[in-house]
């Protein structure tokens, strides 16, 4: 079992915490004597702590002085590498890092509780990272295969069943023996979401009551999604929705929702934009999503207007929409009223439900009478830009081209996965570029099919990560196989994602030194290219990256590491003690520079997992 500085660290840290915190409580009650007491034994152990964990960090590795070392030897040498990594405790099984509560709790963040600042990312320090495996729960089996996986899973994969008690009159789900069944209802639509999906369609008139309106509805947010089911309902439509939910009361939804096999993300609209880039989405959707979008003059419902395509629309359905008493009809007066501030007109309400239409082009705001709120944006401001940028009260204004094309210029689907998007305009790409990108990784997908051999089925994966997803032709290469890919684009590069969601696909923007936000367990398949050799240049650790995919990948799924040949074979060297096994290697021994090796996570389960079983 390793024991190096970060894991001392965090040991003393959270003793001191808890120390400290004692103190702050006991303070109260005890008298001025036993305080004394207390407060002198409490500093007196935070020294000693304190030696004990400068004294590692002076003689270990900080994960910079890995990189380094990493950089300068051209690999790792095999003194450096663990013969095991240690489990970490069974109640980590669910560990998330950068929205871990207790994280929050120890080190007394102070935080906006009416914000929901609580519930947006906070990442550890390296010193408080957890260096172990994340352990599967007790009873642990293999997911159940798509698409049967929209309507049924394991129940001890996801042993919480608050949901089916809480939410039973709405048909969220039910228990059922070993597994969890979805009926597809939800707050406002307990006869199902098929059926509710196809009513937005037919208020909106699209032809035969189907939402994707002839290809032209590609793209959804789903925000306060719940257990996903609006979103699952959608994929028959070859409509693809992000569906959004924060790991608060109702912890679980998003991990039902990718135990399901559809696409989701655990997020907040707080004070942070949504790692998303602008005009993103053709369709927003709460259904009671218990969202306050009057508060800070709108703010929240101008990040939902940044996200929207031109013409985009916004289905809401909540008590507001049929004012039942005089708070909701004070509520949809002010929403009205905002809206309409906005530009956005009705463009259908019925019963419990209200759309509103995102305008085509710039007019109505230029019509506005001076200083009506929300104001413009300024014309200084990025509306791509995302990673760990603040909300702006603003309306985010169509550039001259947007304006002038009256509409985002996009084919219908599923055209519009091949076909070079005008966005491309933004990064001087050519569509030849476009296309030899498209070419290449479509040879590279069949490449490693090839490598795969026996190991993979027509369902042997569902929920894929392209970690660096550039233009999205990883994704693109993939559109014949039932998979959906969660394309990521660095933080620090060019943000291609509005490319990615151009052409009809998902993703969101990551800093590959912190942790991703989903549950354990996740994904069948991870796409790392090049995401090592960034690594290092960034001066943080392969091994805390190695031990975060094997987090977030499902037992028996897959890890496609596609790099620099030196990086590759270091990175082979970490297999036994993360318990993966190597499925193939091409190019390790010739005189490329670039080398790619598949992996496969191995089903294990730790002692207690095995004695709960039994």
């Amino acid at each position: 079992m390793r024991c190096d500085a970060r894991e001392l660290g965090s040991n003393v840290i959270e003793a001191e915490s808890e120390l400290l915190f004692r103190v702050a409580r006991m303070g109260r009650r005890a008298d001025g004597k036993s305080r004394k007491r207390l407060v002198t034994t409490v500093l007196v152990l935070v020294i000693i702590c304190a030696l004990f964990y400068l004294y590692p960090r002076k003689s270990g590795s900080t994960s910079v002085e890995y990189g380094s070392k990493y950089l300068k030897t051209g690999g790792v040498d095999d003194s450096a590498v663990p013969k095991t990594i240690p489990v970490c405790d069974d109640h980590l099984s669910e560990l998330i890092p950068c929205l871990d509560r207790n994280l929050i709790y120890q080190t007394r963040l102070k935080l906006d509780l009416n914000l929901m600042e609580h519930y947006e990312r906070h990442c550890p320090m390296p010193e408080r990272r957890y260096n172990c495996l994340i352990p599967p729960p007790p009873g642990y089996k293999i997911p159940i295969k798509w698409p049967k996986s929209r309507d049924q899973v394991w129940r001890a994969n996801i042993p919480h069943t608050h949901l089916a008690t809480e939410k039973s009159d709405q048909n969220w789900m039910v228990v059922k023996g070993e597994k969890i069944v979805f009926p597809g209802g939800g707050t406002h639509f307990h006869h199902g979401a098929g059926r509710y999906i196809a009513s937005i369609a037919n208020m909106l008139n699209f032809p035969n009551n189907v939402i994707n309106n002839g290809g032209r509805l590609r793209s959804v947010l789903d925000v306060g999604c719940g257990v996903a089911s609006f979103g699952g309902y959608l994929l028959s439509s070859n409509v693809i929705a992000m569906s959004l939910a924060p790991n608060d009361v109702h912890e679980n939804q998003i991990q039902f929702a990718l135990e399901r096999g559809i696409p989701a993300y655990l997020g907040v609209l707080g004070t942070l934009r949504l790692p998303y880039p602008s005009r993103s989405f053709e369709l927003a959707h709460c259904s009671r999503c218990r969202i306050d979008w009057l508060q800070r003059d709108g703010i929240l419902l101008l990040e939902l207007d940044r996200l929207l395509r031109p013409g985009g629309y916004f289905a809401y359905s909540s008590p507001e929409a049929y004012a039942k008493d005089e708070e909701d009809r004070r509520i949809w007066r002010e929403m009205s009223a905002l809206v309409g501030r906005m530009c956005w007109k009705v463009a259908a309400k019925k019963n419990q439900t209200v759309i509103w239409v995102k305008p085509l082009t710039n007019d109505c705001y230029l019509k506005r009478e001076p200083d009506t709120q929300p104001p413009l944006c300024s014309s200084d401001e990025d509306p791509d830009a995302v990673w760990d940028v603040k909300m702006k009260a603003c309306i985010t204004p169509y550039s001259d081209q947007i304006h002038k094309a009256k509409g985002s210029g996009l084919a219908p689907w599923p055209a519009r996965l091949t076909t070079p998007p005008p966005r491309l305009a933004d990064f001087n790409y050519s569509t030849e570029m476009f296309e030899n990108d498209m070419e290449f990784w479509q040879k590279e997908v069949a490449n490693y099919w090839t490598m795969l051999g026996s190991k993979i089925k027509p369902d042997t994966i569902r929920n894929v990560m392209d970690m660096k997803a550039n233009l999205g032709s990883f994704a693109a290469a993939l559109k014949d196989k039932d998979v959906w890919v969660m394309n990521v684009v660095p933080e620090n590069g060019p943000n291609t994602l509005k490319i990615i969601y151009d052409r009809g696909l998902l993703g969101t923007v990551h800093n590959w030194c912190e942790a991703f936000s989903t549950y354990p367990r996740t994904y069948d398949l991870l796409h790392a290219w090049t995401i090592f050799s960034d690594i290092i240049e960034k001066e943080c650790s392969p091994e805390d990256l190695l031990i975060e995919m094997d987090r977030i990948l499902r037992p028996k799924g897959f890890v496609i590491i596609h790099d620099k040949r030196l990086a590759v074979l270091s990175i082979k060297k970490f297999l036994p003690a993360l318990h993966w096994d190597a499925v193939a290697i091409s190019n390790a021994e010739q005189d490329s520079n670039d080398a790619v090796l598949i992996i496969q996570k191995k089903v294990w389960l730790t002692s207690e997992s095995i004695r709960v079983s039994e």
